[in-house]
């Protein structure tokens, strides 16, 4: 899958920008607060229907402007794909597919797969569950859209049980609520079971190659549902729900655990050796969603060679510069990086370099 282009208009700091792409490699480099992560955010927003960072849509129009547009064009399995993104003030935002309208922005996740790593996706290793959870389930919606619905499904019948709880804990309702639930949560556990099992040896060789097989690491899937059924767990702690005024056990409390050399990592690891392991982490994700989709996903590369030392930061340059991993977008603070690495990687015929400035992108002669 390839992005040809992108038309950009009043996306954060970003006021106007049409710009082309090559099919393998292309950097953007800029001071901090420039603008390169918002590109990154525009083209992941065309992916997911929305940005990586912010919740609301107003918040990613540029201040004192009314609307925001995205436009691009892809190269999806040989065929073009037009996809258009319109947001204003105070409205609900279109996506077009096409120039025809999605009914629901679902339907659009999993036609353009993306892996995003970026600095504050270490949320995911030193975060809370909710963070592991997310991550778990944005890679599994990307290619089964049942689950995404299902998802969706079983946190608003959640939401009815909670507020049930709350207000108006009648047992039989409760019950019934339970029985809705436990057939979705039941996909939903081993949807994440089986990921974790797929994804972990995948992750692993990842992690060896970065690391050069200085440390073992690991991914467990920690949920309740792994000691009973849904029903007979919520029967078994209906009296504590009663008590709490919530759902004490269920999907919703899953985990990861990141293990490294048989220690959590969020405790124990260094700040290399977590990011090394977010990085392992993604790549996994890259190689996961490409052999499921049979899509090459776009890799998004977001100031990711900090607080690495130099023997981790060449083995990442040596991974990514693998035909495998297609088109990347990447960003740096230091011209002279990018610079080094393409002389080293040979890529000159199939990169090009954009300068980021106040929102500003221009391609370096």
């Amino acid at each position: 899958m390839i992005l040809q282009n992108i038309s950009i208009l009043n996306y954060k700091n970003i006021a106007e920008e049409n710009l082309k792409f090559s099919n393998r490699l292309n950097c953007f480099i800029g001071k901090n607060g420039e603008g390169k992560t918002n590109l990154l955010d525009a083209i992941f927003y065309l992916s997911f229907c929305k940005s990586n960072y912010s919740s609301s849509d107003a918040n990613n129009i540029k201040h004192d402007e009314e609307t925001m547009m995205l436009k691009a064009e892809y190269e999806v399995q040989g065929n073009t794909e037009h996809i258009h993104c319109g947001v204003k003030r105070q409205s609900k935002k279109t996506f077009k597919r096409n120039n025809k309208d999605y009914k629901r922005f679902s339907e659009h996740i999993g036609l353009l797969p993306l892996v995003m790593i970026a600095p504050a996706d270490i949320s995911i290793i030193i975060g809370g569950n909710e963070e592991r959870r997310k991550f778990i389930d944005s890679i599994i919606s990307q290619y089964d859209k049942v689950y995404l619905q299902k998802l969706v499904n079983y946190n608003n019948l959640l939401q009815q049980r909670n507020k049930l709880l709350k207000h108006q804990p009648q047992e039989d309702l409760l019950l019934v609520l339970s029985e809705q639930m436990a057939g979705i949560a039941n996909y939903i556990y081993e949807k994440r079971l089986e990921f974790v099992e797929k994804i972990t040896p995948i992750f692993q060789e990842y992690y060896n190659k970065i690391s050069a097989n200085k440390e073992p690491v690991s991914i467990e899937y920690s949920s309740q549902m792994n000691a009973g059924d849904f029903i007979e767990l919520t029967k078994h702690n209906l009296t504590k729900d009663l008590v709490l005024k919530h759902t004490s056990v269920g999907i919703h409390r899953d985990n990861l655990e990141f293990i490294l050399s048989g220690y959590p990592i969020r405790k124990e690891g260094s700040q290399g050796q977590k990011k090394s392991y977010l990085i392992a982490l993604k790549l996994a994700q890259f190689d996961f969603i490409k052999e499921i989709s049979g899509k090459r996903p776009i890799l998004l590369l977001d100031d990711i060679f900090d607080k690495l030392d130099t023997q981790r930061v060449q083995q990442i340059i040596n991974l990514v510069s693998e035909i495998h991993f297609g088109q990347i977008f990447i960003t740096d603070t230091d011209k002279g990086h990018i610079d080094a690495m393409l002389e080293e990687l040979d890529l000159d015929t199939e990169s090009s370099l954009f300068k980021v400035e106040n929102g500003k992108i221009t391609s370096y002669a």
